[in-house]
């Protein structure tokens, strides 16, 4: 009987062991999980709207987990109080400045709050400062901004219908590319012609260049233009004489007008000997009836000179006269006979 007990004893104090263990092991699991046993400092924020946060829910910062939330509270504004823990070992690391935002762990998961941004060699989070909270848009204004995308994108596609239909029945520039030969005709023939003036400008390139390398040849004209001072200066010489050329003819050119002036002038002029002929119709007649005069008198003079060669004291001397003339005449005839 003694012995029974005592094996009793013995198997209920291994249970009572085990229970102990199995009791310590989770309490320093769940421990180490909530980090219970971590030393923390005492931060704050104020949100509009907390949705569904807990106490108990997680901190993170660039994607680590620095924290764990203390308390949600709700204040006479009707704002939310989060009061939360955050490690001392990870404060070295966050900014004062960081904005604190609602998450979630997970597409599913529980709330979470996720402090990011900050300045990055700025102050350091210190025990009691107030973290400013991100604006979290709400549902109706999520849906609000999705009903606006969704008649946006229905207005595209009505507008994306009523191209298609127009690129289908051949309207527009577009759709007679896609339905009318006849222009793609036109687009090839007018590619064509583009690809032949492509041609003929590599054409004229190699030929510029060509004449370019000529350039370069020595003892040729045009690289002697280029490079030889001496012809340069002769080529300038010879500008400046053909300037000096052309400045004389303007000066000839001026005296010529000048004195055509002076004529026109003068043939206006009544006064003038010139001006008078052309203008004075009473001198005009004068000079008309003074050469009528002057006919007149040499015709009489002709006939005077007639009647003194059959004048009997001078028919002599005429006969005389005519009668070398004739052998003078017949000399040169024989001369000319004779060559």
């Amino acid at each position: 009987m003694k012995s029974t007990g005592s094996s009793r004893a013995f198997i209920v104090g291994i249970f009572v062991f085990l229970g102990l263990a199995i009791f310590i092991i989770t309490v320093l699991t769940l421990g180490s999980q909530r980090k219970t046993f971590e030393k923390f400092i005492a931060v704050k924020s104020f949100f509009d709207n907390v949705n569904g946060l807990q106490k108990g829910n997680n901190i993170w910062f660039s994607g680590v987990k620095v924290g764990i939330i203390k308390d949600v509270a709700l204040q006479e504004n009707g704002s939310v109080e989060v009061d939360m823990n955050i490690e001392e070992k990870s404060v070295k690391y966050i900014p004062k400045d960081v904005l604190a935002k609602l998450s979630t762990d997970g597409l599913i998961g529980n709330k979470i709050i996720e402090i990011s941004g900050g300045t990055p060699n700025g102050a350091r989070l210190q025990s009691g400062d107030v973290i400013q909270s991100a604006k979290l848009l709400s549902t109706d204004a999520i849906m609000a901004t999705l009903s606006k995308n969704n008649d946006n994108l229905y207005a595209i596609t009505n507008d994306i219908k009523l191209i298609s239909g127009r690129l289908a029945d051949g309207k527009g520039t577009i759709g007679k590319l896609l339905t009318d030969e006849t222009m793609v005709n036109q687009i090839n023939a007018t590619t064509g012609i583009l690809k032949r003036a492509s041609e003929n400008l590599e054409k004229l390139s190699s030929n510029v260049s060509s004449y370019t390398a000529k350039l370069n040849n020595p003892g040729t004209l045009a690289n002697d233009l280029v490079t030889d001072t001496v012809i340069f200066s002769k080529l300038r010489s010879t500008v400046s004489r053909l300037q000096e050329v052309a400045d004389s003819s303007k000066n000839v050119v001026a005296n010529l007008n000048n004195t055509g002036k002076i004529i026109n002038n003068g043939l206006a002029n009544k006064n003038s000997p010139a001006g008078m002929l052309l203008n004075d119709e009473k001198s005009a007649n004068k000079i008309k009836l003074t050469l009528q005069n002057l006919q007149s008198a040499s015709q009489k003079l002709d006939d005077d000179l007639e009647a003194v060669q059959h004048n009997f004291l001078l028919r002599g001397f005429f006969k005389k006269k005519a009668k070398q003339e004739k052998e003078q005449q017949k000399v040169v005839l024989d001369t000319v006979v004779v060559r």
